[in-house]
């Protein structure tokens, strides 16, 4: 397999990148990558140095969005933090008129606003689920990214007009397929994100910006790897003398899983070759994952591997159907279209 030494990333210089719920996780991953390529990044998220004062910005977290910024620096672009909580209106319109003075223009936009994990309570029914505890997530992370998108949305139109190539939007979501994911409030959510690519991509169809949902694997984020008591510097032996716990309903608690994890560089990989793509509008409006845009675009890892989660899933637990071009032929044309084709 190919060394991660060999890996050269697409030229992303002179592209400015929004990544909303870049502090940790996937977004910090996706903010790298993007850093990697060239690209200026603003990283936004409520986890700051300058709130804390010396305390965890998240309880039990120790992440910040200058970290962040710093660390896209260093991987060879520019990184920009901006404290956004995204699910205040005033906030992002503060932010985006921001990249608009600075900028006059937006180029990518990544929707990755989730912090449900404390929230989430897998395996309860919708009847016995913490309902304010639910209701805050889908305040979280579907309200914050429809406001996002419709205060940047016009910025990155703009930046059409100014002949600066395609715009691509990133919803980020948990999943490639349509199934029920053990929690009503964690299925609306990350659901609710492929829809809005897909919402979107209908209504920017004739105009040059992309829309798509991405999903990681098993994600090996900061939480994880310390859930695992590991590093990332020895993930992979940590995770082989670990007795497997098969039958946990927490995915994090299976080492057989976590020995097909993937770092947030991966997905952040995955961002990066569909950003660089000139006939990436032929995949606006679907949900793709990063195991499967790495064997399209030929991109590794930070271990130089390309791990599958599809594959191991289907192995270990069975087949499931993914969205594919059978199901996506049930979304268009709809009826509301064929009534008024000129909408948008």
């Amino acid at each position: 397999m190919t060394s991660n030494s060999l890996y050269q990333p697409p030229n992303l210089r002179g592209r400015v990148a929004l990544v909303a719920g870049a502090t940790r996780g996937a977004g910090r991953g996706i903010a790298i990558a993007l850093g990697e390529a060239g690209a200026t990044v603003y990283c936004t998220g409520r986890s700051s140095r300058g709130r804390t004062r010396g305390r965890p910005p998240t309880p039990g977290r120790r992440e910040t969005i200058e970290e962040t910024a710093e660390l896209v620096t260093a991987a060879g672009g520019r990184g920009i933090a901006v404290r956004v909580d995204h699910t205040k209106p005033a906030n992002v319109k503060k932010l985006v008129a921001g990249i608009k003075r600075r900028h006059k223009g937006l180029d990518i936009l990544v929707n990755d606003v989730w912090g449900g994990d404390a929230l989430t309570e897998f395996g309860k029914t919708f009847w016995t689920v913490n309902l304010d505890n639910g209701l805050r997530m889908l305040k979280q992370a579907i309200h914050s990214h429809i406001i996002t998108s419709h205060y940047a949305v016009p910025l990155m139109l703009a930046r059409g007009r100014r002949g600066r190539g395609r715009g691509i939007i990133f919803e980020i979501t948990d999943g490639d397929a349509f199934y029920y994911r053990g929690n009503i409030f964690y299925d609306l959510v990350k659901i609710s994100a492929i829809r809005l690519a897909f919402a979107m991509a209908r209504e920017l169809r004739k105009r040059d910006i992309v829309s798509v949902a991405l999903t990681p694997g098993f994600l090996r984020s900061e939480r994880v790897l310390e859930h695992f008591g590991v590093t990332e510097a020895n993930w992979k032996e940590a995770g082989k003398n670990k007795d497997a716990n098969v039958n946990s309903k927490d995915q994090n608690d299976s080492p057989a899983d976590f020995l097909v994890s993937e770092s947030p560089r991966y997905i952040g990989r995955a961002v990066v070759a569909l950003a660089a793509d000139p006939k990436a509008k032929k995949k606006s409006g679907r949900v793709f994952s990063s195991w499967a845009l790495a064997r399209e675009y030929g991109f590794t890892d930070l271990d130089g591997t390309r791990p599958h989660w599809g594959n191991h899933a289907r192995k270990k637990y069975g087949k499931y159907k993914i969205c594919d071009e059978r199901f996506y032929s049930y979304w268009v044309p709809g009826l509301v279209e064929l009534i008024f084709p000129d909408w948008f």
